[in-house]
C-alpha cells in the first residue's frame, strides 16, 4: 500500500505542478494557456519530455505529458506551450482526457503524436482493490510538426478491458509498430508488447505481442507487502534505437525503490522478436527517466529525461539532456549536455 500511495503522489504531482497557470478555458474542454518566450530548458516543468528535431523547419519540437508543445531553435531556449493535441469528445476519450508521455514522430509524408489517454470517467477493471479507468496509448496525425494534431478513423489500436500505456514507434522491415507498456496496475507486473499498425498508422492489425516483463530486470528493486525484496513490477517509457553496429536496443524505466531509473535491454536476435535481454545495471543516475534519443540539427546524438526537484513542498519534473555514445554494441552514457 505504501508503494501504490508513493505512485499516486508522484502522479498526482507531476501532472499538476508541471504547467503554466490556465489563462482561459474553453466551453470544449480546451484548456489554453500563457505562451512565453525565451524560457530555459530547465525552468520548464515537464514529465516525460520528448524532442523532434525538424530538418525541414531547421527547428525543435518538444512534447510531453500533456496535450503542449514547446519549440525551440537552438535547445536553449523555447517557446510555449502551444495546445496541439486536438481529441474527439464523442469517442471513448470523453470531453478532457489526461494525456500523458507524448512523443512526435515524423514518418513519411506526416507527423505523429503517440500519446497515452485516460478517461477516468471509465471504469474497466478492479483489481486488489484498485479501480482501474480507460486508459490506452492512441495515435494523432498532423501535416506539421507543430500541429494540430487530429484523430484518425479508428477508435482504438489496443484493447478496451486492458490499460495501455506509453506507446512508441519503430519500423522494422517496412512494417511499423507500436511498442507500449501493459499497465502493471492490472497484470501486477508490467509488460512490454508490440502491435503491427497500419501503414497510415490510423489503425493496429492484429494481436500484440510480449516483448518481455517488468520482473525481468536484475536493477530495479522493490519491496512486497510481505516484506520481501523482489524486482519492480512497473515497465515504463520505452524507446527503441539502433547503435552504430546495428545492435537493436530498447531504453526503458522502472523503480529502484522510490527512484525512478532508467535501464536498457538488447535483442539477441536483433529485431523486436528478440529474445530481450537486460543489462545489470541502469544506465542513468538515480532519479532519471523516460528517456529517448534524437540527433541534434548539427548530428550530436543526445537523450532526453526527466529529473525531480522538490519546489515549496512540491514535486517538479523537468527535462535534462546527455550527450550520448553509440558508436559500439552499447550505447553509452555521456555527460550532462548544456546547450549554448
Amino acid at each position: 500500500m505504501r508503494y501504490l500511495l508513493l505512485f499516486g503522489l508522484l502522479i498526482f504531482f507531476a501532472c499538476n505542478s508541471k504547467e503554466p497557470e490556465i489563462i482561459q478555458e474553453q466551453n470544449s474542454g480546451r484548456r489554453i494557456r500563457e505562451v512565453k518566450e525565451n524560457v530555459p530548458l530547465d525552468s520548464i516543468r515537464l514529465s516525460d519530455p520528448a524532442i523532434l528535431a525538424d530538418a525541414k523547419s531547421g527547428m525543435y519540437y518538444m512534447t510531453g505529458t500533456g496535450g503542449w508543445l514547446w519549440k525551440s531553435k537552438d535547445l536553449k531556449l523555447w517557446n510555449g506551450p502551444y495546445w496541439v493535441a486536438e481529441t474527439d469528445s464523442n469517442s471513448w476519450m470523453g470531453k478532457r482526457p489526461m494525456i500523458w508521455a507524448a512523443e512526435l514522430h515524423q514518418y513519411k509524408d506526416k507527423y505523429y503524436f503517440f500519446g497515452t489517454f485516460t478517461n477516468d470517467q471509465i471504469k474497466i477493471d478492479t483489481v486488489k482493490d484498485n479501480v482501474i479507468p480507460r486508459r490506452a496509448s492512441h495515435i494523432l496525425v498532423s501535416d506539421q510538426p507543430d500541429g494540430p494534431y487530429v484523430p484518425m478513423q479508428d477508435p482504438t489500436y489496443l484493447p478496451a478491458d486492458a490499460p495501455t500505456l506509453d506507446g512508441t514507434f519503430w519500423e522494422e522491415d517496412g512494417i511499423p509498430y507500436m511498442i507500449y507498456c501493459g499497465e502493471w496496475l492490472q497484470n501486477w507486473n508490467g509488460t512490454m508488447s508490440k502491435i503491427e499498425l497500419k501503414s497510415d498508422l490510423s489503425g493496429s492489425i492484429g494481436e500484440s505481442d510480449t516483448l518481455f516483463r517488468a520482473f525481468d530486470a536484475p536493477w530495479s528493486r522493490e519491496v512486497n507487502s510481505e516484506g520481501d525484496t523482489l524486482p519492480s513490477k512497473v515497465t515504463d517509457g520505452p524507446w527503441l534505437f539502433k547503435t552504430q553496429t546495428g545492435k537493436l536496443g530498447m531504453l526503458w524505466t522502472s523503480w529502484v525503490y522510490d527512484v525512478y531509473t532508467q535501464g536498457v535491454a538488447y535483442s539477441e536476435s536483433g529485431t523486436l522478436d528478440g529474445p530481450w535481454i537486460q543489462e545489470e545495471e541502469p544506465i542513468t543516475p538515480p532519479n532519471f527517466g523516460h528517456g529517448m534519443l534524437f540527433r541534434t540539427l548539427e548530428g550530436k546524438l543526445l537523450m532526453s529525461v526527466h529529473s525531480h526537484r522538490s519546489e515549496n513542498g512540491r514535486y517538479i519534473r523537468y527535462p535534462n539532456l546527455f550527450e550520448m555514445d553509440d558508436s559500439g554494441d552499447k550505447l553509452i552514457l555521456g555527460p550532462k549536455y548544456n546547450p549554448k
